[in-house]
């Protein structure tokens, strides 16, 4: 039933003239079903306040709460048609009123680590796209029909909202930056190993994958005490986010994995100097895919000892500055960077290899990254002592990865086990730290097994070599014909 509303939501939205994307569509549902959430949310502490016979304060006066002005009732609990705004009354309302009061939550809040900041957060980051009044009641009408009362309704609820993000970041654009195969998030989260009582960080955050799957792994461990499910809530998961979509979807995706208030902060996380950082701002673990490809201004470069215009370089060293001594971090970055020789590049490995522990590269396949022509692989290391030995393994999926075949978990299972001993195979080897060189620092994936990294062609190449077969093979009939 969810799917066919949500699909149902799309179909409304694709016809509304302010909707033109996948971006717009996730977007749109994104603030209305957090509305919704907000009231069932409020619903929730009400009927236990009454259980306790005690005063429950709403968060929400009573003109902007959810059965108010989206969805009134009647007597018998039937939707009142004639009670509910729709057309220019519900789009003016909207616009004119419940959005800036909305926004004014922010400054009324107690503080940013409180579900009315993020509230006032939300609804001064993003706007209403629905230019028709109708089609807003209707995708209202739709939202209405979903429920969050029980764990196995917000389950379901969440995993529908991933693939809502997932097809965002299939759609192309700027979408794929928004998305990293959860299959390799959760390989990520499994070889780091985070745990009850350490704190969790993505620094470039996006739609919140990492801290979404990090908190499914905490939360079904076994024997969780109270103290513990209340850890999880309030001080394990924190993300810094600079765009404004992002960051709303990021606050979505948490909410309806479970995360009441999520502790994300919807900043540069560039723009702060790194030697700022002092103990109180550092992490146990850290998990992330930062942006890279991007160009960062000269006035953000002076934040960082290394300077590069490159995004994911600036990033690099956020990380291994915000780990604590002896934190784990899994880091996604072109694979590039293990073997470029630009002063950035080769500092930065030095850097890495002499300040921390980097025990593990896993070398990503092409494709991996849906829209991302670029190949990756990921970086697992330890901060406090230099590296010793590097265990490399070579992900080979056995066919080529696209919206069709995109990663999946069993591609990921021989890399789990054999990392946890750091086995030889023939798609894995160890590199000890005293044979890197030391001028440039090389760390490029070359399988001494036999398996060398491939090389990928270009469609011009490729289109070439096709032309010359077919010249050969026109050749070879010439001379099968002059012999008969």
């Amino acid at each position: 039933m969810f799917e066919q509303t949500f699909k149902n939501i799309d179909d409304i939205l694709h016809k509304d003239a302010g909707s033109t994307s996948e971006l717009d569509y996730t977007e749109q549902t994104s603030w209305i079903l957090f509305l919704k959430y907000l009231d069932a949310l409020e619903q929730t502490k009400l009927l236990a306040a009454e259980l306790e016979d005690k005063t429950y304060n709403f968060i929400v006066d009573e003109a902007y709460r959810w059965p108010t002005w989206a969805a009134p009732k009647t007597a018998d609990g039937k939707f009142d048609h004639n009670n509910a705004l729709t057309g220019d009354d519900l789009k003016d309302f909207v616009n004119l009123k419940l959005f800036p009061y909305l926004k004014g939550f922010k400054q009324r809040a107690t503080g940013p680590n409180t579900i009315e900041y993020k509230i006032g957060e939300i609804f001064g980051e993003i706007n209403n796209k629905l230019q028709s009044g109708y089609n807003l009641r209707e995708v209202i009408e739709r939202i209405d029909e979903l429920r969050f009362n029980t764990q196995a309704e917000k389950h379901e609820l969440s995993h529908l909202y991933e693939a809502k993000i997932k097809n965002m970041g299939n759609a192309g654009r700027n979408g794929g930056e928004y998305y990293t195969p959860r299959p390799l998030i959760r390989a990520m989260i499994q070889v780091t190993n985070p745990k009850i009582g350490e704190t969790i960080y993505d620094g470039a955050v996006g739609s919140a994958g990492f801290l979404c799957e990090a908190f499914d792994y905490l939360r079904s461990q076994p024997n969780l005490s109270t103290s513990d499910l209340a850890t999880l809530q309030t001080s394990t998961f924190y993300g810094k986010e600079k765009k404004s979509l992002a960051y709303v979807i990021a606050i979505m995706n948490m909410i309806l994995h479970g995360i009441e208030a999520p502790n994300i902060i919807h900043t540069n996380t560039l723009a702060e100097n790194i030697s700022d950082i002092q103990e109180k701002d550092r992490y146990d673990v850290i998990l992330a895919n930062p942006p890279f490809g991007g160009k960062e201004r000269a006035e953000v470069q002076q934040n960082f000892p290394i300077k590069t215009g490159e995004t994911a370089f600036l990033f690099l060293q956020h990380f291994i500055k915000s780990l604590k001594a002896g934190g784990r971090a899994a880091v996604v970055i072109k694979n590039t960077f293990l073997s470029n020789t630009d002063n950035a590049s080769v500092s930065l490995r030095k850097q890495l290899l002499e300040s921390c522990n980097l025990y593990t590269v896993l070398d990503m396949p092409g494709g991996t990254f849906q829209g991302a022509g670029v190949k990756t692989v990921v970086l697992f290391f330890e901060k406090g002592a230099p590296t010793r030995k590097v265990w490399y393994y070579q992900l080979e999926a056995g066919r080529n990865m696209g919206k069709t075949n995109p990663l999946n978990d069993a591609d990921l299972a021989e890399f789990i086990t054999l990392q946890k001993t750091l086995a030889d195979s023939t798609k894995s080897w160890s590199v000890e730290a005293t044979s890197i060189d030391q001028t440039f620092f090389d760390l490029s994936v070359k399988n001494p097994n036999g398996n060398e990294e491939v090389t990928h062609r270009s469609p011009q190449v490729i289109m070439e070599e096709i032309a010359a077969l077919d010249a050969k093979s026109a050749e070879v009939l010439i001379g099968i014909r002059a012999l008969l």
